[in-house]
């Protein structure tokens, strides 16, 4: 197989999911009223975790993304397409699904669902970067954080209830909830792949050793805090842009987004792209991008202004905003892919490393400059 994808590390990899061929989206397409033409595969997408290309059919441009069920279920898809619908209701541009006949906007295909897109305005610059990678620019990073404040200003009045905790699905019901070890062991009963990928770890003692204490702390400030659909996944690649302005033109990818609160949205967007988790530098060890952290709490500041609160709000909640996810992604190579290798790194390098490197000197100073003490 000579597709490639994006890696865990810096290094290219084999995909997890075979890629898109044009005679296996005829019917999933016909489904949603799409047909009229050849259908060609134009571009595969090297994100890893599903599989994705822009097609053409006849003389019209798609995106269309295949997932297999035990990873996104036809009703979460809509659920996430309704979030879509919603935000472009409210001012946000983001790609438009297409519905069927009956208004269904999910095609399957044995054990798999499909969805499928109008192509997004602008331009993709970050088309081939992986999703850790940083902003080309302090502009891009003023730009998004800009962005990321309008969007959860649209997604205030998305009404619809938490999405249920699932593989490669943000969610904060474990850190927000008022004894963490109780509400990890209930986790762990509801979700039986996600015991048996734990299962090699001495997950009770990490929990106690490495992950009670700040989850607490960011517990204690965010508890309060109103709950709102957010984008979860903020990283300049799931947006498109207008490269003679710098300006965000399309938000891309809803497939973490669920019922959170704003400024966890706001620390997996700090997370995401500000620090240099992969060594992108090859300094030989984690960096920060201060420019482009300073920068895009700027960007966010011009639109809803963070109080001083909310910034230390934001501080405590930075080091935990990637603990449920890791664990999803865990659950996902672990149960779902069975990949010992990239299952090991979700627990010692995102679970464990991530919230770890907060207690570090560089750690520290990061999170002192998002308080406004650094």
């Amino acid at each position: 197989m000579s597709h490639r994808v994006h890696g865990m590390g810096l290094t290219p990899a084999r995909p997890d999911w075979a890629p898109l061929v044009g005679d296996e989206l005829v019917d999933p397409l016909a489904q949603l009223g799409i047909t009229g033409g050849a259908v060609r595969v134009l571009w595969h997408s090297p994100r890893p975790m599903s599989a994705a290309a822009r097609v053409l059919v006849g003389e019209e441009h798609l995106f269309v993304k295949r997932h297999a069920t035990r990873v996104r279920s036809p009703a979460r898809l809509e659920v996430e397409h309704r979030f879509g619908d919603h935000l472009r209701a409210h001012g946000v541009s983001t790609p438009a699904c297409r519905r069927g006949p009956h208004g269904c906007s999910v095609a399957s295909r044995g054990p798999y669902c499909y969805e499928v897109f109008e192509v997004a305005p602008g331009e993709d610059l970050y088309r081939d970067v992986p999703s850790w990678y940083p902003y080309q620019s302090t502009e891009h990073a003023r730009r998004a954080g800009a962005a990321l404040a309008r969007l959860h200003q649209a997604a205030a009045s998305f009404a619809e209830h938490a999405s249920a905790p699932d593989v490669l699905l943000d969610d904060v019901g474990l850190v927000g909830a008022p004894n963490f070890a109780d509400a990890v062991a209930a986790r762990l009963a509801a979700r039986p792949g996600l015991a048996r990928a734990l299962a090699p770890y001495p997950f009770a003692r990490d929990v106690a050793a490495v992950l009670a204490e700040p989850v607490a702390g960011a517990r204690a400030v965010t508890g309060s805090l109103v709950r709102q659909w957010t984008h979860g996944d903020w990283h300049p690649s799931n947006l498109t842009w207008d490269p003679s302005t710098s300006e965000v033109v399309s938000v891309l990818d809803l497939g973490l987004a669920n019922r959170t609160f704003a400024l966890h949205d706001l620390a997996v967007a700090l997370e995401r792209a500000v620090i240099d988790w992969l060594d992108v530098s090859g300094r030989g060890g984690v960096g920060v991008d201060v420019a482009s952290l300073d920068a895009l709490l700027a960007g966010y500041d011009e639109i809803v202004a963070l109080s001083a609160g909310d910034r230390a709000a934001l501080a405590a909640t930075l080091p935990v905003a990637h603990v449920e996810f890791a664990l999803s992604e865990v659950e996902y190579f672990g149960d779902v892919l069975g990949d010992a290798t990239n299952r090991d790194l979700a627990y010692h390098g995102y679970l464990l490393g991530h919230v770890g490197f907060f207690a570090t000197s560089v750690g520290s100073e990061l999170l002192a400059r998002v308080r406004g003490s650094g």
